[in-house]
């Protein structure tokens, strides 16, 4: 009784605002809803149906998973090469990893209307600096072509110091003398890195890989404030697709069932990674 007394106020929370809520959305995408009637019209899976046969919702689902995969593996790329980089012994080093780091804790609106200028087609700082090499930059924000990596090239900027943090900390907990008896061995730098720190660092990229695919499928602050999904659908995302369909159409029901759907694909691949972790996550 004290642990759950304890635990009380949490599960309260908890029980209000998350499981409640998934409770009520997933009521709320069997029915026909928009915000002002009293009553919800059961409809069945008539929203799904709807949903499956729509051009649109799959060319969301392409966005997201394009946006998620490219922003999480240049992430953890450019993460990993800056942790290696700031664990040696080097001046301002700590400088150097407050500065990498100072955007992660930055609002994302005001990221984005920061990059919104850097992106900019005739005074922006990208296409200044590539007509100085004598090439034209592209319309980013304004191109089907170039918009989505646009967000992805933004939201690596963000994210890789958040990253880097948690290799850096990945890398101080591997013991130095793995590392001095592989050298002492005849082992050269690559082979110590591909052999004993890539291994010793599966727990931290398995971390990395999960928690930033889930917060990537989730992404809408950068695509409202930088695209609102455009040009042409170019960078429409689930959370975007289901805000737009409830509170700009006012199709309460079917953006529910949309929210469904992206919470399945996520609780999926999450178990999917678990369960592949087996094969390639080593612990000491």
């Amino acid at each position: 009784m004290t642990a759950f007394l304890f635990l009380s106020p949490s599960l309260l929370l908890f029980g209000v605002f998350v499981y409640y809520a998934l409770g009520f959305n997933i009521y709320l995408s069997f029915t026909s809803w928009n915000f002002l009637s009293e009553t919800k019209t059961f409809i069945g899976f008539a929203n799904f149906e709807r949903m499956f046969s729509d051009q649109r919702f799959w060319r969301v689902v392409f966005n997201t998973f394009y946006y998620a995969v490219g922003s999480v593996t240049l992430s953890l790329i450019f993460g990993l090469a800056l942790a290696l980089l700031l664990n040696c012994q080097l001046p301002w080093r700590g400088f150097f990893r407050t500065l990498i780091f100072s955007p992660y804790v930055t609002t994302i609106a005001a990221i984005s209307l920061l990059w919104i200028w850097i992106f900019d087609p005739r005074y922006g700082l990208i296409n200044y600096v590539l007509g100085l090499i004598g090439i034209e930059g592209p319309r980013w924000l304004t191109s089907t072509t170039w918009a989505m990596p646009a967000l992805i090239i933004m939201n690596v900027w963000h994210t890789v110091g958040y990253c880097m943090v948690i290799y850096l900390a990945g890398l101080s907990a591997i013991p130095r003398d793995l590392h001095e008896a592989a050298a002492i061995d005849g082992a050269g730098r690559w082979a110590i890195f591909r052999y004993v720190t890539l291994p010793l660092l599966s727990p931290t990229t398995f971390f990395l890989v999960v928690t930033s695919l889930i917060g990537a499928l989730q992404v809408f602050d950068s695509v409202a404030v930088m695209t609102r999904g455009g040009p042409v659908d170019a960078t429409k995302v689930f959370n975007y697709y289901i805000y737009e369909q409830a509170f700009a159409f006012f199709r309460a029901g079917y953006a529910a069932a949309v929210a469904l759907v992206l919470f399945i694909m996520i609780l999926a691949l999450t178990a999917i990674q678990i369960h592949l972790s087996r094969r390639w996550v080593h612990y000491q």
